[in-house]
């Protein structure tokens, strides 16, 4: 707050003392001083819930916001980040995207693939084993398997069972790039810029099973 501002919310009498040299003056403008710093954090107070503009130690409380804080679940406050901040900026600006899409295939691998940056992620589900799903990691993410296993059991539907797995000589196949899909996505999904910096596919619209109930 500007000097003359706070002087005018003064009375008239006190306004009158309040010229250059006086106790008053000088007390006006320490206040003006004091005020600074926090007019300067309110003048661009949007940039603490953009994603991309927060400082990086506020973008682990903004994944609270958007109910993607299991990402840093970690035993102390001080702890180190389990993954790059630019990540975690990539999972609260689809923040929205996840949570529309929490307890689907798609938006189990768009969690996984937005956290580790690794493409690959294969969710099988067994036919001898109904509402239970096998989740292979590729080789590029096996070294992040705690962080990968938080993401899995928050993202799964409640009533599903899951298993997380890095051998690759029993998993399946993975997807194959030259696939039917449009774009060369092996899934028949294009991937699109989305918000944000990180690209993802977009949501599938011929598969209604995996639509959000």
């Amino acid at each position: 707050m500007r000097r003359t501002a706070i002087e005018r919310l003064l009375p008239a009498a006190y306004q009158r003392a309040a010229g250059p040299g006086s106790v008053l003056g000088a007390l006006l403008d320490v206040m003006e001083a004091l005020h600074a710093p926090d007019e300067a954090v309110l003048a661009d107070v949007d940039a603490l819930f953009a994603s991309y503009r927060t400082p990086d130690g506020f973008v682990a409380y903004l994944t609270r916001w958007v109910a993607m804080d299991h990402v840093v679940a970690a035993p102390r406050a001080d702890a180190p980040l389990p993954l790059p901040v630019g990540r975690l900026r990539d999972l609260v600006a689809h923040g929205a995207l996840l949570a529309r899409w929490r307890g689907t295939p798609y938006g189990m691998r768009t969690a996984l693939e937005l956290a580790t940056g690794v493409t690959g992620f294969v969710l099988e589900e067994p036919a001898d084993r109904p509402f239970h799903v096998v989740v292979w990691v590729p080789p590029a993410a096996a070294d992040r398997l705690a962080l990968v296993t938080r993401i899995v059991e928050a993202e799964k539907p409640a009533a599903v069972t899951v298993e997380v797995t890095t051998d690759p000589a029993a998993g399946p196949e993975p997807p194959d790039a030259d696939a039917d899909g449009p774009e060369g996505t092996a899934t028949g999904v294009a991937s699109v810029p989305a918000v944000g910096r990180a690209r993802v596919p977009s949501p599938p619209q011929d598969q209604p099973s995996e639509e959000p109930s």
